[in-house]
C-alpha cells in the first residue's frame, strides 16, 4: 500500500466525501483569483453577456422552461406531503413524522422510491404508445404553467391567447391517458382511458363556458392583462362578478384534474388503478406526479381567473406611506468593496458564536458543539426573515408571488379536504351531472353576462 492510499483508507465515509470537496473548493478558489489577476475571467463576462444579450428571446425561452420543469416535480413533492398530513390530521392521525423534520422529507422518499423501482413493460403491449404515454401526460400541464402569471413580469410569456393556448395544452393529458389504456393490453387499463376521455371531454365543455364570462368581462384572453383587471380590492374579483361562473369553474376543475369525487379514472375498488394498472417504476411517477401538478396549476388557474391573481384583496401602499416604512433597499452589487466582503465572509461565523454562547452559558448540560449547532440555526432562520421582509418591502413582484400562493394553495387544501371527506360518485352520475345540469348552469350564466354587459353599457 502506498503511502497516500494508507491515510485514505482510514478514513471515514464521511471524510472521503468532504476532504475532495474541500479540494475542489481550493482549486476554484485559487483559479477563480488568477483569473481575476489576469483579467481573464472579467472579459470571459463580458463576452458571455454580449452573446446572451444577442440572443435574449432564446435565453428567455430556456430560462423559463427550465424553471418549469425544475418547480414542477417539488411542486408535486409539497402537495403529496400537504396531502399526507392534513388528511391524517383530518382523521386524527399523525401522518408521515419520521422521514425529516415533523415527517417532511417522507414525499422525497416516496419519489426516489419510484425511481429505485424496476421499470417493467408487459408483454402484448405496444411499447412506443405504453412508453411515451407517461411523458405526454406529464407534459400536457407543465405546458399550461408557461403562461401563468405568478406575480407582476414573472411569467414566461404573455400571450394574448394565453387562456386558449391553456385549454389547449392541458387538453392534451387526455390524449396521454387514453395512450396508456389502449397500449397496455389489460381491459381495466382500457375501460380507465374511456372513462378519462368521456369524463374529461364532458367537463371540459362547461369548464371552457364558465370562463367565457369572465373573457367577456375583461375584453381579453391574457391572463396576465385579465390579473391586472382585477386590482384594486376585494371587489374587484371576478369571483364577486361571476359567482355561479366560478362555482362552475371549480366543480368542473376537480373532475378535469380526476380528484375525489370524480376520480373514476383510476378507481382502485373496481379498475385496479384504470390507466395505470400495468406501470410500475418512473413511468407510473410521471402519472403519479402529473396528477398533484395539476391540482397544482388548476388550483392556480383558479386564482388567476377569479380572486385576482397576485392582487392582494386591499391596496396596502397607502397604510405603508402613512407609516413611513416604505423603503427602497435596493442591492448595489457595483459598490461592494474588500471590506465589506470580508464582513459578509466573517459575518455567519460572528453572529453564531453571538447566539451560540448564550445558549451554552444557559444549559450547562449541553456540549459546546451542540450550541453551535443550534446556533448556527437560529441565525439562518432570522436571515432568512430578515432578507424576506426586505424583500417584500422593495420589490413589489415578491409581495404578488407571496399573495398569488396563499390563494393558490387554499384551493389546493380544498382539493385535500375533498378528498378526506367525499365519497365516490358512480360513473352515470359523473355524467348526468355533466350534460344535465352542469352544461345547462354553464350556458344560464353565459346568457346572463351577456344581457347584464348590455344593459349596464346602454345605461352609461
Amino acid at each position: 500500500m502506498s503511502v497516500l492510499a494508507r491515510p485514505w483508507s482510514r478514513l471515514t465515509p464521511a471524510g472521503k466525501v468532504v476532504l475532495p470537496l474541500l479540494g475542489l473548493l481550493v482549486f476554484l478558489t485559487l483559479a477563480l483569483l488568477v483569473g481575476f489577476a489576469t483579467g481573464l475571467i472579467p472579459g470571459l463576462i463580458r463576452f458571455v453577456g454580449d452573446l446572451l444579450g444577442a440572443n435574449i428571446g432564446i435565453v428567455r425561452f430556456v430560462v423559463a422552461a427550465s424553471a418549469i420543469l425544475l418547480m414542477s416535480v417539488p411542486t408535486a413533492f409539497v402537495i403529496i406531503y400537504m396531502e399526507l398530513k392534513v388528511i391524517a390530521l383530518m382523521n386524527l392521525r399523525l401522518g408521515p413524522n419520521r422521514v425529516g423534520p415533523w415527517g417532511s422529507l417522507h414525499s422525497i422518499v416516496h419519489g426516489l422510491k419510484v425511481l429505485g423501482k424496476e421499470d417493467f413493460t408487459p408483454t402484448g403491449v405496444d411499447v412506443p404508445v405504453f412508453t411515451l404515454a407517461p411523458a405526454v401526460t406529464f407534459l400536457a400541464p407543465v405546458l399550461g404553467l408557461l403562461v401563468l402569471p405568478f406575480a407582476p413580469g414573472l411569467l414566461g410569456i404573455d400571450m394574448n391567447l394565453a387562456l386558449l393556448y391553456f385549454f389547449a395544452v392541458s387538453g392534451l393529458s387526455v390524449l396521454g391517458l387514453m395512450m396508456a389504456g389502449w397500449s397496455s393490453f389489460n381491459k381495466y387499463s382500457l375501460l380507465g382511458g374511456l372513462r378519462a376521455a368521456a369524463q374529461i371531454i364532458s367537463y371540459e365543455i362547461p369548464l371552457t363556458l364558465a370562463v367565457v364570462g369572465v373573457i367577456m368581462l375583461a375584453g381579453t384572453m391574457s391572463l396576465n392583462q385579465i390579473v391586472m383587471n382585477q386590482s384594486g380590492s376585494i371587489l374587484d374579483w371576478y369571483m364577486f362578478k361571476q359567482p355561479l361562473g366560478f362555482v362552475i369553474f371549480f366543480i368542473a376543475a376537480t373532475a378535469e384534474g380526476n380528484r375525489t369525487p370524480f376520480d373514476l379514472t383510476e378507481a382502485d375498488s373496481e379498475l385496479v388503478a384504470g390507466f395505470a394498472t400495468e406501470y410500475s417504476g418512473m413511468r407510473f411517477g410521471f402519472f403519479f406526479f402529473a396528477e398533484y401538478v395539476g391540482v397544482f396549476i388548476l388550483s392556480a388557474l383558479t386564482t388567476v381567473l377569479f380572486l385576482g391573481g397576485w392582487n392582494a384583496p386591499f391596496d396596502i401602499d397607502p397604510v405603508l406611506n402613512a407609516l413611513g416604512i416604505r423603503f427602497d433597499l435596493a442591492l448595489d452589487l457595483a459598490r461592494l468593496d474588500v471590506g465589506l466582503l470580508f464582513l459578509l465572509a466573517l459575518g455567519p461565523v460572528v453572529g453564531t458564536l453571538l447566539i451560540a454562547l448564550p445558549i451554552w452559558m444557559l444549559r450547562s448540560d449541553w456540549s459546546f458543539l451542540k450550541s453551535l449547532v443550534i446556533g448556527f440555526i437560529l441565525l439562518n432562520v432570522l436571515l432568512a426573515a430578515a432578507v424576506g421582509v426586505w424583500l417584500a418591502l422593495s420589490f413589489e413582484a415578491v409581495v404578488g408571488l407571496g399573495w398569488f400562493l396563499v390563494k393558490t394553495y387554499f384551493f389546493v387544501f380544498l382539493f385535500v379536504w375533498m378528498r378526506a371527506t367525499l365519497p365516490r360518485v358512480r360513473i352515470d352520475q359523473l355524467m348526468g351531472f355533466a350534460w344535465k345540469w352542469m352544461l345547462p348552469a354553464s350556458l344560464v350564466n353565459l346568457f346572463v353576462t351577456a344581457l347584464a354587459i348590455i344593459v349596464v353599457s346602454e345605461v352609461r
